[in-house]
């Protein structure tokens, strides 16, 4: 059954209103369901598959403010530049007669977390990379930092995205997923990497971590973000960037296929194995 994010208001919204489904655990994929002329943006990349007579169409930006001519649609998408995007996104439009559905799937192993804006007074910021997914409609801009301390210590610089409008995005959380509900006041210390997004009530800050010990031999980095309630934060188990480090930690340096996993040799056993180049 389709999960469906329909407000009372309906009739107000800008945004196209869609249906989907989410399937997986690790490396999930979202379908999304939609009626004739309903349409979704998309980041490039993501799309998996979809229905014949639906259509492709990519544009400046994403979508938001076709209407206000070409300087709008220029500085729309001169502002994802700042965040590591590309210029153009892509719109797929149901050009058919009946319903017809369209996949995108996450990037990398975790969760993908429906963003309901009209639940969050309709604004939601993310990291840079979060973004998978929107009806179209949805507003996808940056969001500035206004402290000089977040922005060179916080992980994600001075700046993120932010979605806006009142319809939904869907976002990718790598690893597992929590949520967490921050009453006014309330205080949340979290690795920088490992930020999805929070609402727009949200304190986003930096700390420092304090103590020589701490800081010299930690290992868990200089800083923490801090996250002042009220509001709900999105936090995430695996940054991308952790698991690259890792994965790049453990490529071989020198072109060999192995570093001897599993063995108790390791490399002495490359040695009797005839394969001693360091």
């Amino acid at each position: 059954m389709y999960q469906d994010k329909i407000p009372q208001n309906s009739s107000n919204r800008n945004a196209h209103e869609i249906d989907y489904k989410i399937f997986g655990e690790e490396m999930q994929f979202v379908e999304i369901e939609l009626d004739p002329e309903e349409g979704v943006v998309a980041e490039a990349g993501t799309f998996m598959m979809m229905d014949d007579q639906i259509k492709m169409n990519t544009i400046l930006g994403d979508g938001s403010n076709q209407d206000k001519g070409i300087l709008g649609k220029i500085f729309s998408a001169g502002k994802r530049i700042l965040t590591g995007e590309s210029l153009f996104m892509t719109v797929f439009t149901n050009a058919g007669f009946g319903k017809k559905q369209i996949s995108f799937a996450s990037p990398y192993p975790g969760k993908i977390i429906p963003i309901d804006l009209t639940e969050f007074g309709g604004k939601f910021i993310c990291q840079k990379d979060a973004f998978l997914c929107a009806a179209k409609g949805v507003s996808i801009g940056v969001e500035f930092s206004k402290k000089l301390g977040r922005g060179l210590f916080g992980g994600e610089g001075f700046i993120m995205q932010k979605l806006e409008g009142d319809g939904l995005g869907f976002i990718h959380a790598g690893g597992t997923m929590a949520k967490k509900v921050l009453l006014p006041g309330e205080v949340l210390k979290v690795d920088t990497g490992c930020i999805v997004g929070f609402t727009q009530d949200v304190t986003y800050d930096i700390e420092f971590v304090g103590g020589i010990k701490n800081t010299v031999f930690g290992g868990e980095g200089l800083f923490f973000a801090s996250l002042k309630g009220p509001g709900t934060v999105y936090v995430q188990s695996l940054p991308f960037s952790r698991l690259a480090g890792r994965v790049l930690a453990m490529a071989p340096r020198t072109g060999k296929g192995t570093r001897g996993e599993g063995s108790v040799l390791g490399g002495i056993g490359d040695l009797l194995d005839g394969d001693n180049r360091f």
